[in-house]
């Protein structure tokens, strides 16, 4: 009986764990995101000023 007991107890911990983590997860993916269209713009950026030069 114990034993099931703390077995649900750790279970709770656990799925409190996830709760916590996802959010982490997403904010991490969005600045992954976000990284990589800042390093889009920048590489536009080069292309703009490239064809620009080249007139």
């Amino acid at each position: 009986m114990l034993l099931l007991l703390l077995l649900l107890l750790l279970l709770l911990l656990l799925l409190l764990l996830l709760l916590l983590l996802l959010p982490l997860l997403l904010l991490l993916r969005l600045l992954l995101l976000l990284l990589q269209l800042l390093l889009l713009l920048q590489q536009l950026q080069l292309l703009l000023l490239l064809v620009v030069l080249q007139l």
